[in-house]
């Protein structure tokens, strides 16, 4: 259920090469079965920038509010529109039509550093 072809961090955030440089950012299955169903995103504006393990964002569900963290130092250049209106896309596609930001990383070698499928994985046994 962990795609192999992803970079994950231990506060269970993805992320995708999108293209030009950049990197499509959302929180994994684990996590957002964890939150159950989502029904409010707070996301920053395309510009904004962040320092690695910041807080970019929150997302709401029936049983809590979490902190969405930045799992790289670089600038939002794009945010996903769906999400204003349809945040359960989240629940039902966290690695697809449920991504959070588009980033371009500070420092691109910084994505190698961090968790591939197997280490997330071994994270996520319980």
């Amino acid at each position: 259920m962990i795609p192999e072809d992803l970079r994950y961090t231990a506060e269970h955030e993805w992320l995708a090469p999108a293209g030009e440089g950049t990197f499509k950012v959302g929180i994994t299955h684990f996590a957002q079965d964890s939150l159950g169903d989502i029904v409010f995103v707070q996301l920053p504006e395309a510009g904004a920038t962040f320092e690695a393990g910041a807080a970019l964002g929150e997302v709401e569900s029936t049983k809590s509010v979490s902190e969405i963290y930045s799992p790289v130092s670089g600038e939002v250049v794009a945010v996903n529109p769906a999400l204003e209106s349809t945040p359960e896309l989240i629940n039902s596609d966290p690695y697809g039509e449920g991504w959070l930001v588009e980033v371009k990383p500070a420092d691109p070698a910084a994505v190698d550093a961090l968790l591939d499928a197997k280490a997330y994985g071994e994270l996520t046994v319980s």
